[in-house]
């Protein structure tokens, strides 16, 4: 890169890149790895904040490059102390995500995409357009902002992160990947790849190719039917990815990565509760090492599905648990801000 002709920003430039360009303005090259330590682990929104830089440089910075942060545009606290995030973009557009406190842990859930193309009928994002992927720094400035949130609100740092919001993770692979790298390096965020999930409603060829990349980070699987018919019907990604497709993607991705894989489970009342899809579950969950997470069913105003009843819940669980496989009811979190799994959506632009 031996020039710039107009703004850009800069975080989507290597260390390399950067080097170049400082070299062909005269300037030293070293200074690039004191700028990408900026924007990568402190986090800078501007280059005023690029204290160890000299005035001369970082006017020369600002004028051939931006650092297009997101801002906080409304932050609504849950009874349940679940903080919701309203993210404005550069470009206006709105994402959302989500602080959820426990007594041992403090997960922040980020979103991937600007709306959803995938059209899951159980969920407010589904019935967005997608309007765009996000960049890899858009969804670090999520993490850091969550982060922040984490400290000040409840002095405590930050220790999760799960791609779980707006967005298919997988259909915006690389900028996913490069931000989980951002977060991860020690040139980054620094935190341990083991405390990340991402969350795929199933695309198998990219399963795959998590694999042949020996992700270190944890793979989940949005399942919510083992059984071809029911799933098309809530989920119509599986018509193009059948369960066969997946269960063979995520065997060869463990084979690859050797990473224990999460099914994710929402129990819809007279859907998918019953004992025979306990078994259909078990049957597809048998062929690797796993844990299955049954999520309780959060409302939204576009469909009309009904959460199961306790005790069907309950017996389910027991059906799988069993059957040796590692359950966790899940409880909502949030929902009454909307801010629960399922639940994020920005009303002005579907």
């Amino acid at each position: 890169m031996a020039t710039v002709s107009q703004k850009q920003d800069i975080r989507k430039f290597s260390v390399a890149d950067i080097s170049s360009f400082l070299a062909s303005k005269g300037e030293k090259a070293f200074r690039a790895k004191q700028i990408y330590a900026w924007l990568w682990q402190k986090s800078a929104n501007s280059f005023e904040e690029m204290t160890n830089l000299s005035l001369k440089l970082r006017e020369m910075l600002q004028a051939h490059f931006d650092i297009t942060a997101l801002t906080v545009d409304q932050q609504q606290i849950s009874n349940d102390q679940t903080i919701k995030s309203t993210f404005k973009l550069y470009d206006n557009h709105i994402i959302e995500g989500v602080l959820i406190p426990a007594k041992d842990r403090m997960t922040a859930c980020v979103s991937s995409q600007v709306g959803c193309s995938l059209t899951c009928k159980f969920c407010a994002t589904g019935y967005m357009s997608r309007k765009r992927n996000l960049e890899p720094g858009e969804i670090y400035d999520q993490v850091v902002a969550i982060a922040r949130q984490a400290e000040e609100n409840y002095e405590q740092p930050l220790t999760n992160i799960v791609y779980m919001g707006m967005g298919e993770p997988l259909l915006n692979y690389a900028n996913v990947l490069k931000s989980v790298e951002h977060i991860t390096s020690p040139e980054g965020l620094n935190m341990s790849p083991k405390r990340i999930t991402i969350s795929t409603a199933g695309i198998a060829k990219m399963i795959r190719k998590l694999g042949d990349d020996e992700v270190k980070f944890n793979l989940a699987l949005s399942l919510h039917a083992a059984n071809d018919e029911k799933r098309n019907e809530i989920m119509p990604i599986n018509e193009s990815n059948t369960l066969v497709a997946l269960r063979d993607a995520l065997k060869y991705y463990f084979q690859k990565t050797k990473n224990r894989v999460t099914y994710e489970y929402i129990v819809f009342h007279n859907f998918n509760d019953s004992l025979k899809d306990a078994e259909e579950l078990y049957r597809f969950t048998r062929h690797l090492p796993c844990k299955v997470n049954i999520i309780e069913y959060n409302p939204i105003a576009e469909a009309d599905f009904v959460n199961t009843k306790e005790d069907k819940l309950a017996k389910f669980a027991k059906y799988l648990e069993g059957k040796g496989v590692i359950v966790n009811v899940r409880r909502s979190r949030g929902k009454d801000i909307d801010a629960a799994c399922g639940q994020l959506a920005i009303k002005e632009e579907k």
